[in-house]
Order: structure tokens, then C-alpha cells, then sequence
């Protein structure tokens, strides 16, 4: 069967009517476009219209509508709706240290005397440094900031440590355990920071003593713990306002014995990515950066002390250096396990358990670690003990 052949005339009408019924068709298409872009634009219209309209009303106020949304967000209504209608957690429940009642009498009286022991070491240690001249050095400036550091910080977390103890369970209100939370921070961060100082002054003091006069004048030892201070403040009020800025809706369970980052970042309902990453950050700041100056402080102090000439000497630093590293080590292996991850907690008993040892027994060791053992500070101590019991002698 043969093909009919077109003429020249005959070809070009029928290409011309082939691009006009492609072109119909394209405007078609491009007609119904417009029609929905047209329909979508008068129902948004009259959408927002209707979101002005109840804008200034109180019943908007109280009821929030799930259309009030922004037209060009990807984000379910219904979402918007659910996380309109959370309740925001008023007040947490801490579980305490241990929920065994014949266990929790024994416990209260156990940390109840190691937080009067560690308060009475510090305001001694405090009061003899405030006392005595010949300990108005920068060393014992620094033992006498962490004295007080500890004093406060052994006060924010025990209280409802005892609490707990001896009720079984401490209500305590989101406000008061949001304070809670910035105290902690600031004193853990800015005891990081003061150790790390320390340990720089003695690493001045030992590897290079002619220098010790000007490197740690009075100035720059302001400077260290003003530094230490108001840089424990900024992270403790940023990382404070990111967890205090979560949504909490229930449950309001801490299995803690204080208001601690972990157990809120668990309980939180949204997202918690960036809080994470806040938090995971300045730990990598705080933490790592001052262990990191603890250590190549008291590395190269050991490093001094191997060419010390006399055995004697090299037997006292190394029994001081090594009374130090012990604190240092348990400290901030405790805090860097807790702190320095960047995901939530889920063993709460561990997390509990290494709690205890850097919020009781730590500032309960550094005192005896740092002063007690210092002769300075003994003879400091004993001059004191003369000078009650003669006063007393004489009085009577």
C-alpha cells in the first residue's frame, strides 16, 4: 500500500496546523494553572482575612485556631493545633538518690554530715586565709575562691538531696528548679575554671619560679577568677535559657536527686537538637579546655620535678602533685562522662551515682587535699588554736 505523498502547500498547512494544536493545548494547560493559582490565592485571602478578624479577640486568645499558620509553611495544621493545646509542666518531682525507705534514714544522716563537714572545712579554710598574712598569696587566693565556691555549691544540689532523703520524694516548682539549674552551672563551670588556674599557678610557681613575682601579681590573679566568674555566668545563662525554653507536658518525673541537664532534656516534649549541641559545645569548651590546662600544667611540673637533684624533694612534689591529679582525675572524669556527650542520658542510676561523687565528695576532699595538708596552713591553723585557748585561759 503506497503512502500518499503531500505537495509542497499541502506539508506546510499540515506542520501549521500541528504547531497550532500544540499551542492550544500548552495555552490550555497554562489557562487551568491559572485558575488554581487564582483559586489558592482568594481561599488564602480569605483565610488570612478571617485570622485579622479574630485576631483582637479574646476568644483567640484562649482558643487558638489551627489555621493561624503561615500559608507558606510545609508544617501539618494539625501539628500547630497539638502543640497549641500542650500544658506546660508547673512544678518537677525528683525521685531523690534512693527510693528505699529503710535505706533513705541511714543515707540523710550519712550526706547530712558530710555537708556540715565540708561547710565547716571550707569556712575554716576561708577564715585562716582571711586571717593570716603570710597566706596572702596567690595560691591560697585561689584555695580561697574554690572554699567559697564549694560552700555554695555543695548548697544549691544538697538541700534537695535531704529533702529527699527524708520524704521520699521533693516537689519542686519550674521556676525554683530553672534557679536551681543556673546556680549549678555557673559553680560547676567556674570550679573547672579555678582548677585549671590553680594549676597554672603552680606550674609558674615550680617551672618557673624567678618569673613568679610577675606572672601571678595581684592583677592577673584578679583577672584569672574575675575571667573564671563572669564566663561561668555566660554559659550558665545560655545554656540555662535554651533547656528553660523547651516544652514540657509530662510527664514532671526526675529520677534525680536535683535539677540537673540530663533528666530535663529527657522529659522535654520538642525537639531538643540545638539544646544538645548548646550544651555539648560548651562542655567541649569548659571541661576539655581546662582539663587540658590541668594537664599540661602538672605534665610538665613532673617534668620539673624528675631533675630535681635532691630525693627529697622530688618525694614532696610528687606526693602533692599526686594528691592534686587524684582530685583533678576523679572530678573531671565524673563531669566529663556526664557532660561531655552529645546525646541524652539514659542510665539515670549512673548518672545519679557519679552525681554524688562530684557534688558531695569532691568538694568535701578538696579542702584536705589543697589546705588541710599544706604546712602553712597548719601552722596558720594551729597559731589560731593557741590564740582561742589562751584567750580562753585567760578569760578564765
Amino acid at each position: 500500500m503506497k503512502t500518499p505523498k503531500l505537495s509542497l502547500g499541502e506539508g506546510a498547512l499540515a506542520l501549521e496546523s500541528s504547531d497550532d494544536l500544540f499551542g492550544r493545548l500548552v495555552r490550555e494547560q497554562e489557562c487551568l494553572k491559572d485558575r488554581k493559582v487564582h483559586k489558592s490565592r482568594v481561599k488564602w485571602e480569605s483565610d488570612w482575612n478571617w485570622q485579622s478578624s479574630l485576631r483582637k479577640s479574646p476568644w483567640r486568645r484562649e482558643h487558638p485556631s489551627p489555621m493561624q499558620i503561615n500559608p507558606f509553611s510545609t508544617t501539618h495544621p494539625g501539628r500547630h493545633w497539638e502543640e497549641a493545646n500542650m500544658t506546660q509542666v508547673q512544678e518537677f518531682i525528683l525521685l531523690g538518690l534512693s527510693p528505699r525507705p529503710g535505706l533513705r534514714g541511714v543515707l540523710f544522716a550519712v550526706f547530712l554530715t558530710l555537708y556540715l563537714l565540708t561547710l565547716l572545712e571550707n569556712t575554716i579554710i576561708i577564715l585562716l586565709i582571711w586571717s593570716h598574712a603570710e597566706l596572702h598569696k596567690p595560691m591560697y587566693f585561689f584555695l580561697g575562691n574554690l572554699s567559697c565556691l564549694e560552700m555554695c555549691y555543695v548548697s544549691v544540689t544538697m538541700p534537695t538531696l535531704l529533702l529527699g532523703l527524708w520524704s521520699g520524694s521533693c516537689h519542686v516548682p519550674f521556676t525554683s528548679c530553672m534557679t536551681q539549674l543556673f546556680f549549678f552551672i555557673t559553680l560547676i563551670c567556674a570550679e573547672c575554671t579555678l582548677l585549671a588556674s590553680m594549676a597554672y599557678d603552680r606550674y609558674v610557681a615550680i617551672c618557673r619560679p624567678l618569673h613568679y613575682p610577675i606572672l601571678m601579681r595581684p592583677q592577673v590573679c584578679l583577672l584569672l577568677a574575675a575571667a573564671s566568674w563572669m564566663g561561668s555566668l555566660s554559659v550558665s545563662v545560655i545554656k540555662t535559657a535554651c533547656i528553660a525554653g523547651l516544652s514540657y507536658c509530662g510527664p514532671n518525673v526526675l529520677n534525680h536527686f536535683f535539677c540537673d541537664v540530663s533528666p530535663l532534656l529527657n522529659l522535654s516534649c520538642t525537639h531538643v537538637a540545638l539544646t544538645e549541641l548548646v550544651d555539648f559545645i560548651s562542655a567541649i569548651v569548659i571541661l576539655w579546655g581546662s582539663l587540658l590546662v590541668a594537664l599540661a600544667s602538672y605534665t610538665a611540673i613532673g617534668a620539673a620535678v624528675i631533675r630535681m637533684p635532691s630525693a627529697a624533694a622530688r618525694r614532696k612534689a610528687f606526693s602533692t602533685c599526686a594528691s592534686h591529679l587524684i582530685v583533678v582525675g576523679i572530678f573531671y572524669s565524673a563531669t566529663i562522662f556526664i557532660y561531655a556527650r552529645p546525646s541524652r542520658i539514659e542510665a539515670m542510676d549512673l548518672n545519679k551515682l557519679l552525681s554524688v561523687i562530684y557534688t558531695v565528695l569532691t568538694p568535701m576532699c578538696n579542702p584536705i587535699i589543697y589546705c588541710l595538708r599544706n604546712k602553712e596552713v597548719q601552722g596558720a591553723l594551729r597559731k589560731t588554736l593557741h590564740k582561742v585557748g589562751f584567750s580562753q585561759n585567760s578569760d578564765s
